[in-house]
């Protein structure tokens, strides 16, 4: 009879309750849904309780099952961290890379910079997941996360990859027919394109020569998505307030042009963030260490005279 493997079971609930399927565990795990069934079975035998209540929509943890995915978690981390200290000791990084990231500097940042550090590392894999609501690291199981936010105090360890600018813009048509603002307070007679999850999106905050300026803002329209905004602002149906990240090429082009630029916004930056651990895994070093250089203190995206392309 096979030695039961407690370690692999463990293994198998995490990721069924980290994905919430049986069907995204399997394919996270790179197995059968079959096998991943077997697995829960197995230890829901082994210990004599019921870890989840499943149905055919859904899957739900029991007290029991979520004290045990505490504990899971918690040993499975420790076993990855003894793994990573001996891995510290060769050369190569190696091995999985959890990260996290927001949906627009993911798709127009990260993503390239991935498929370079993969090129130079080829013995790391990499789980991306891009979600503009903001996860916890740790519950989620993520080896690190991109951040663009003033960062508060917490357990979590961060690090500055690259500034984060905002510039207030419109279309040039959109400023020959409303007027160009001369000072942040005139942005209160214009149509504001408000984006939601800021942590207080109808104020908008500059620092000028007389110091620091917060301006209450409104408009017709206000989205969780900033591509939405940016496109509304491009066809002229307002003024966005954004990230160079995000508009450098619109402003390259002419599409976009930016006022105010005697006021800063009130500066946020781009963080790694990733758990306090004993032994940093090689492979988040690695990666920290390749997007701290390749953004830097003075990013690509902050060439707002630059070509086009």
């Amino acid at each position: 009879m096979p030695v039961y493997d407690p370690l692999e079971g463990m293994s198998v609930y995490a990721a069924v309750v980290e994905a919430g399927t049986f069907t995204g565990a399997a394919r996270q795990l790179r197995i059968s849904k079959g096998a991943v069934s077997q697995q829960i079975q197995k230890l829901e035998d082994r210990l004599g309780v019921r870890l989840l209540n499943r149905t055919t929509r859904r899957l739900s943890l029991t007290d029991e099952g979520r004290a045990f995915y505490d504990h899971c978690r918690r040993i499975l981390d420790e076993a990855r961290d003894a793994v990573d200290a001996l891995d510290s000791l060769g050369t190569q990084p190696r091995g999985l890379l959890r990260v996290n990231a927001p949906m627009s500097f993911g798709i127009m940042h990260l993503g390239p910079a991935v498929a370079d550090f993969m090129a130079a590392y080829p013995e790391i894999e990499i789980d991306l997941e891009l979600n503009d609501r903001q996860m916890d690291v740790v519950e989620e199981g993520f080896d690190v996360a991109i951040r663009i936010a003033r960062l508060p105090d917490s357990s979590l360890i961060a690090r500055r990859l690259a500034p984060c600018r905002r510039v207030v813009m419109a279309s040039p048509a959109y400023w020959d027919r409303m007027g160009r603002p001369e000072h942040p307070n005139d942005l209160k007679a214009h149509d504001a394109l408000i984006y939601d999850y800021l942590s207080d999106p109808d104020t908008w905050t500059f620092k000028g020569p007389a110091g620091r300026i917060s301006v209450t803002v409104s408009g017709r329209m206000r989205a969780n998505n900033g591509e939405v905004l940016l496109e509304a602002a491009k066809r002229g149906l307002g003024v966005d307030f954004a990230p160079t990240f995000f508009c450098c090429g619109e402003i390259r082009k002419g599409e976009l042009e930016v006022v105010l630029s005697d006021y800063e916004d009130d500066p946020i930056s781009v963080y790694a963030v990733y758990p306090h651990k004993r032994h940093l895994s090689p492979r988040v070093r690695a990666f920290v260490d390749f997007l701290a250089a390749r953004f830097g203190e003075n990013p690509y995206w902050d060439d707002l005279e630059g070509s086009p392309d």
